[in-house]
């Protein structure tokens, strides 16, 4: 485990490595968070709940940055309020690379002849620091891309395409859903493995591509009301939106930012940064839907995944006998179970090891600014 601690630890710190000190202040908007308050959030995560509760005689770094880099969690008190987050000039940049090592340090002490509570609530924390780590990566890109000059953050980061698409069929039939391992983790909104009768159907092997979506747009995607959920087409003439996150135009022609800088759209990439809205307008335009979670579930180890989380078109509700736990770790996924959306799979942005078939990913319908895309299904009653 203390292996496995330092290994994640400094992947999120890797993953910062190309930033320019002012980058890491960056919060253009109130779902982004700045990368130094990712860096001090996921430190303070495991000084308050495994510290500060199990380790005697520790003493906090600074006690007062926890209003600081607190997120959600009311047992914890008060907090800086999240649209603030970029307000937070000090601590530095250094400073906070140097409560890290401070707590890392602990953390190896504790981590000598731990128990498995204490090895169970350590491996809840480095999953929780490889999602900021994902998180980190689409604030980035965000954050960059409102400086006119698009500046680079990997002149090696590649977009992900894929081949020729299959459909995969799925027979009527009862199946068991949820994470069934007693030996492997996961958040507890995968647990309650429960039964669920699925309708003969159909599911793409492959995600969407650009290519699609540029038919999507010349077809007037944007402007036909009649493919839009009512609340999306209030989306679109809200933000007068008439292409997806990331795509504008010029020298005469469209263009996209990545995270390796301004490319021309690529037919045969995958399509990305997609809200639920845009991918449902989009299936109906194909004359096809978006698979539930359930569908994707049982379909998952036919599909060729990775580059973009998939939206379903399955509600983000409880597992049956989903139980909140006790605490401040009971606040983790429980209380946003409502007005979201479930994405399935993982993205290109993903740490390695983090995903399995049963991962719920979950983001407010209008959400474009994570990795994610569009799978169709059909039905074939």
């Amino acid at each position: 485990m203390i292996e496995r601690y330092h290994t994640i630890r400094s992947e999120t710190e890797r993953r910062t490595q190309p930033l320019e000190e002012q980058d890491y202040l960056l919060q253009p908007m109130e779902d982004v968070s700045p990368a130094k308050w990712h860096l001090a959030h996921t430190t303070w995560f495991f000084e308050t709940f495994l510290l500060k509760k199990y380790k005697s005689n520790y003493q906090h770094f600074r006690s007062e940055w926890a209003y600081l880099f607190n997120s959600y969690y009311e047992h914890q008190g008060e907090r800086i309020a999240r649209n603030q987050r970029g307000s937070i000039s000090r601590p530095s940049v250094a400073e906070v690379y140097e409560y890290r090592a401070y707590v890392d340090r602990h953390m190896a002490d504790l981590l000598e002849g731990a128990n498995d509570v204490i090895l169970a609530h350590t491996e809840l924390g480095l999953n929780h620091e490889q999602q900021h780590q994902e998180l980190l990566m689409t604030d980035i890109k965000y954050s960059l891309y409102q400086n006119p000059l698009h500046p680079i953050y990997d002149q090696s980061y590649l977009e992900v395409g894929h081949q020729h698409r299959d459909w995969i069929e799925l027979e009527s039939g009862i199946h068991t859903i949820g994470h069934q391992s007693t030996s492997e983790f996961c958040f507890d909104n995968e647990l309650g493995a429960h039964r669920v009768f699925i309708e003969p159907c159909q599911i793409a092997s492959n995600p969407v591509t650009q290519g699609e979506y540029l038919e999507f747009i010349a077809d007037g995607g944007y402007e036909r009301f009649e493919l839009w959920l009512s609340e999306g087409w209030e989306w679109v003439k809200q933000n007068g939106a008439t292409l997806p996150q990331y795509w504008f135009r010029g020298d005469g022609e469209l263009l996209q930012y990545t995270l390796g800088g301004v490319q021309k759209i690529d037919p045969n990439l995958v399509m990305a940064h997609i809200n639920y809205y845009e991918a449902d307008a989009f299936a109906r335009w194909k004359g096809c839907r978006l698979p539930t979670e359930f569908e994707w579930e049982v379909a998952s180890g036919q599909l060729n995944t990775g580059s973009v989380w998939e939206w379903t078109h399955s509600a983000y509700l409880p597992y049956p006998g989903f139980r909140v736990a006790d605490g401040a770790l009971g606040e983790y996924n429980g209380k946003w179970m409502v007005n979201q959306m479930v994405l399935r799979g993982k993205s290109a942005v993903t740490p390695d090891g983090h995903s399995r078939k049963t991962y719920r990913n979950f983001f407010h319908a209008d959400k474009q600014w994570q990795f994610s895309g569009i799978r169709l299904a059909r039905t074939t009653i």
